[in-house]
């Protein structure tokens, strides 16, 4: 889903340690910086989650003592990976949750000299969700809060269709449905409402940009009980800056 291109940062030079100068050049070549989880949800379950893997190249690096490891660190609880620089020049990095990473790539030498350089990694979400023919749509909760307790998101984009499938059975047809949409945060208060009707036959889209991500949220279609069963997509995206 991601196209890669090829992110490249280059740390030359003479790392000095002590009276000893140490030529360690870290070449580090990320294959994305940026990238899209999408979770897919039909009826309230979960049917896929598509992860986001980055590639971190080490190859380049070039160093007078022979290398013996290559690493990555991160913030938090994750452990570090790390791989034997004889044998391997890559490593590969998975995330399936939405935030703002830094990752600090490192290599030592045999003689335990290290240098290391951070690069942000940007991981947004898109949720999608779908139900088809219902009298009664679920609610759909949302939670903007990164799991790395980092920098929230810049902002959450909704974009929701309701269709109103005709009934060719009926002899008069089927009905207009009028619904309403809601985006409540977990106290309960309605943060963004619009009201529309839907033919038969018809479908309605509402596209909306919300920016309170500090609190876990619903997306819910309210209407009236005895009208018309309705399907309703939505497509919810977390974004960071």
């Amino acid at each position: 889903m991601v196209l890669a291109l090829l992110c490249g940062m280059t740390i030359p030079g003479c790392i000095s340690f002590g009276d000893t100068n140490v030529n360690l050049d870290l070449q580090v070549k990320h294959s994305i910086l940026n990238g899209t989880v999408v979770e897919s949800y039909v009826d309230g379950q979960l049917t896929s989650l598509d992860s986001v893997t980055i590639v971190v190249d080490f190859s380049e690096t070039e160093s007078e003592i022979p290398l013996k490891r290559f690493g990555i660190e991160f913030e938090g609880d994750r452990d570090a990976i790390e791989i034997d620089a004889k044998s391997e020049s890559s490593i590969s990095v998975e995330f399936s949750t939405h935030g703002l990473y830094n990752l600090t790539a490192y290599a030592i030498d045999e003689d335990s000299n290290r240098v290391s350089y951070t690069e942000t990694i940007r991981i947004d979400l898109e949720i999608n969700w779908v139900e088809e023919g219902t009298n009664s749509p679920e609610k759909m909760p949302f939670n903007p809060i990164p799991d790395n307790q980092g920098v929230h998101p810049s902002y959450i984009e909704v974009i929701s269709t309701v269709e109103n499938p005709s009934i060719l059975e009926d002899f008069g047809g089927g009905r207009s449905v009028d619904f309403t949409w809601k985006i409540t945060d977990e106290l309960d208060d309605t943060c963004q409402s619009y009201s529309e009707q839907v033919d038969d036959g018809e479908s309605v889209t509402w596209n909306t940009i919300h920016f309170n991500t500090y609190l876990l949220h619903d997306l819910s279609v309210e209407y009236e009980e005895g009208q018309d069963s309705i399907s309703v997509s939505h497509s919810v995206l977390i974004i960071y800056a």
